[in-house]
């Protein structure tokens, strides 16, 4: 991923906020040399906000014999992806952009098939993506859930490396970042309104 130093993220607390609200994204894992093509697998994630992602996924996914072949993998997240039409940069000869914010974690993967390991990951899970809970204990043992744990694995993803980026144009003037901001807020999709609150939060920040 490209980042110029205007698109790096300001701190560590920008690019850890926004995996906060960004939950879903794909695991790539690279698998053996001899491989074709990386095994890419979208899946939702829980993050602890320091070093570590659970997840789980079926155990007939594909993606296991990659992991098998080297555990080591890449959890790309991203969103408030949008179009900058060219004439929003100037006039009809403008150049045509795209806003987004992207996320990468490189990790070490470490499976798991505990019973008791993947009932604490789905636990966990649950109370982060329906922390209104009204769902059963998720244990081991003689029970719906329990006879079900079989038919998954766990991963926990040891976070080596980030890589963040956040393309809001600020390489551009205030003057006119604060003029495509109004360009979004008019077109007024969800993700144009999250462009805009990014554009807004980093101008806001450039500006102190």
């Amino acid at each position: 991923m490209l980042i110029h130093k205007h698109d790096a993220a300001l701190d560590d607390a920008e690019w850890r906020d926004f995996l906060k609200t960004h939950d879903f994204g794909e695991l790539i894992v690279p698998g053996a040399p001899t491989r074709d093509l990386p095994a890419v697998v979208p899946t939702h994630f829980i993050y602890d906000g320091d070093k570590t992602v659970l997840l789980h996924l079926a155990r007939i996914n594909p993606v296991w014999e990659a992991i098998a072949e080297r555990p080591r993998g890449l959890l790309s997240v991203f969103g408030a992806y949008t179009y900058i039409p060219g004439h929003w940069n100037q006039d009809e000869y403008g150049v045509p952009t795209s806003y987004y914010a992207a996320v990468q974690l490189a990790c070490d993967i470490e499976p798991t098939e505990d019973d008791a390991a993947l009932a604490k990951i789905l636990e966990r899970q649950l109370a982060h993506f329906q922390p209104e809970g009204k769902h059963a204990p998720v244990e081991p043992g003689d029970n719906r859930y329990g006879k079900l744990l079989p038919q998954i694995r766990g991963l926990r993803l040891n976070v080596t490396g980030v890589r963040a980026k956040f393309k809001f144009g600020s390489n551009r003037t205030p003057q006119h970042r604060e003029a495509v901001a109004e360009k979004l807020a008019e077109r007024g999709t969800p993700l144009d309104r999250e462009a805009r609150a990014h554009l807004l939060r980093r101008l806001a920040r450039q500006k102190t």
